[in-house]
């Protein structure tokens, strides 16, 4: 579908300036062009662009997204009748052109590129699973078409990548190495390191930290990538920055207890972590919960740290976290509150986040997490179906971490939307109370 200059300017969504005060020395509202796989009711498309089309709340501050969507490119549509296709609904309510190539959609319809930001969400749709059970998202292509109008205009701009990079390592490397030769600002990762935390937790700067396990309570794969994605986060903080990880190990239920029955994790301190959440009436972490096996993923870090990401139990919102530190006797522990509706209120932070990073030019936390991230668990999936260790030089990546607490929200807004907030259907306005 091609559309005229006069369509495709009537269709930028007219907002009034943000109230928050981090976008209020703002000069000019940044064009951003939506690449998406499939939009759908609580989609990543669906939960992510809610806030970059309607107010948000944001640590308890109504925000209105300081960017004007003007374009979307979707690589798939939902034929599900249980979960309906929301892409042309949302083009009509916000008057937003949808075009049939990503081309197009940077471009405008004309021949150079025509928007100042990319937002790409590579997640859900239709896609095939790989050897190892992955599903094979299509984050690699849309970057790489992404990338060629860039390219091919001699502009590059910032662009953010929703979750991890991709499902093998080489396209992932690939992908940061292009945007490092081009000079093009590049954010990626998911909302959980941006939640509450429960109770308020931050590790001091340049802390010696042992051994850190994190613990959730989802799917393999999908949601591992999270697991390591919040032990990252407070990890990469330690004496020294980050200094990449030499061996990833996954371990099914037996061979996991065997191991910290041999002092290669701490069970004490996993059940810290889930002492945050169940207090005294925390289940046995070493048997199944509900017929639910735990497993686990052992991550050797160069500098000797030890880190494990145990899945346990059955949550969509389980997000646990705790550490010991050098010279103080209890560990460091809190959990991350995702807000009412479940996860879908986890994308406030995230999206004022990704929003901050097309205004300003600056990711607020380093690629390199997501990068070292990405590849500690394309090396799981590898060690699950080998059985044994995989050993990681690949990953000897070095970053210094960014203080991004500005980005995280801290439990004000769910003083205004609480768990009796009826949860809204598609883009409308949330009923929000003050």
């Amino acid at each position: 579908m091609i559309h005229t200059r006069r369509q495709i300017l009537s269709s930028v969504v007219a907002m009034p300036l943000l109230a928050a005060p981090l976008f209020a020395k703002q000069q000019r509202r940044p064009r951003v062009g939506v690449i998406y796989t499939m939009n759908y009711h609580r989609s990543h498309a669906h939960v992510i662009m809610e806030n970059f089309l309607t107010p948000y709340l944001f640590n308890g501050i109504l925000t209105t997204p300081p960017v004007d969507v003007v374009s979307v490119f979707t690589d798939q549509i939902s034929t599900t009748p249980a979960r309906p296709d929301l892409t042309d609904a949302m083009c009509r309510q916000f008057r937003i052109p949808r075009f049939n190539t990503i081309r197009e959609a940077l471009t405008l319809g004309g021949k150079r590129l025509a928007v100042d930001a990319v937002l790409c969400i590579g997640e859900h749709g239709d896609y095939p699973l790989d050897r190892f059970g992955v599903r094979e998202y299509p984050r690699k292509r849309l970057f790489d078409d992404i990338v060629r109008v860039m390219r091919d205009s001699d502009r590059f701009v910032p662009l953010f990548n929703d979750k991890h990079l991709s499902c093998r390592w080489d396209w992932a490397r690939e992908m940061y190495d292009t945007c490092q030769r081009h000079r093009i600002p590049f954010m990626a990762g998911s909302s959980v390191p941006l939640a509450q935390r429960r109770p308020e937790m931050n590790l001091p700067a340049n802390a010696v930290i042992r051994e850190a396990v994190s613990i959730h309570g989802g799917p393999f794969e999908i949601y591992d990538f999270h697991g390591l994605e919040v032990l990252q986060a407070f990890l990469e903080s330690r004496r020294g920055g980050e200094t990449g990880v030499t061996r990833v190990e996954f371990l099914p239920r037996a061979e996991l207890f065997h191991a910290a029955e041999q002092g290669r994790w701490s069970l004490d301190l996993a059940r810290s972590a889930m002492r945050v959440e169940f207090g005294d009436a925390m289940p046995d972490i070493m048997r199944p919960i509900n017929g639910i096996e735990p497993w686990g993923i052992l991550v050797s870090y160069a500098d000797g740290t030890k880190g494990v990401v145990l899945k346990i139990g059955f949550s969509g919102t389980r997000w646990n976290f705790a550490c010991r530190i050098d010279g103080e006797r209890e560990p460091r522990v809190t959990s991350h509150d995702v807000g009412p509706w479940r996860n879908r209120c986890l994308f406030m932070a995230l999206s004022h986040a990704i929003q901050h990073f097309f205004v300003t030019g600056q990711a607020p936390y380093p690629v390199e997490r997501t990068l070292l991230t990405t590849g500690a668990l394309e090396a799981a999936v590898r060690s699950k179906a080998a059985g044994e260790a995989v050993d990681t030089p690949h990953l000897a990546i070095r970053y210094e971490p960014r203080d991004f607490h500005a980005m995280r929200e801290r439990g004000a807004s769910w003083r205004i939307l609480t768990p009796t907030t009826a949860e809204t259907e598609a883009f409308a306005a949330r009923p929000l109370r003050r």
